[in-house]
């Protein structure tokens, strides 16, 4: 009698089955990898605006208001608030309120045409014990790569 040697491999619907769970997968991933990216690369922006925000605010505790004259320039900054701001790599522009003390930051280079060119802006507002309260704002970042308060 003979015996029938056992199949050796896959069939082909075993390899197709592979191949769509790996497409299914990468077209999860991909996206979420990306949006990921230029929250990493957000967070440089975020954290320069937080740091500025730290010296506006040791600079209303000192003087009891806000400087009063606009800081267009990251030498600017650096020179009146003692803090150094990045500008080039993800920060295309900053900017201090005169008088306000509103902080306003410019994304660029963070590889999404929807967050390039739009505002981080951080508002500063004194509570009754002289505490100060900042919220974001800005114009045209996407829910998604906003800040979480």
């Amino acid at each position: 009698m003979l015996r029938k040697r056992g199949q050796k491999g896959f069939t082909l619907i075993e390899l197709l089955i592979v191949i769509a769970i790996i497409g299914i997968l990468a077209a999860i991933a991909i996206p979420m990898y990306r949006a990921q990216t230029v929250k990493a690369k957000l967070t440089e922006v975020t954290n320069s605006a937080s740091h500025i925000a730290s010296a506006v605010g040791a600079y209303f505790a000192d003087e009891g208001f806000f400087p009063v004259s606009n800081m267009t320039t990251a030498a600017e900054i650096k020179t009146s608030l003692g803090v150094a701001v990045p500008v080039g790599k993800y920060i295309a522009v900053v900017d201090v309120g005169a008088g306000n003390g509103v902080i306003t930051l410019t994304a660029t280079n963070t590889g999404e045409p929807l967050v390039d060119g739009t505002t981080l802006e951080m508002s500063p507002s004194v509570t009754a014990d002289g505490a100060i309260v900042w919220d974001y704002g800005g114009s045209g970042i996407p829910v998604a790569y906003r800040p979480k308060k």
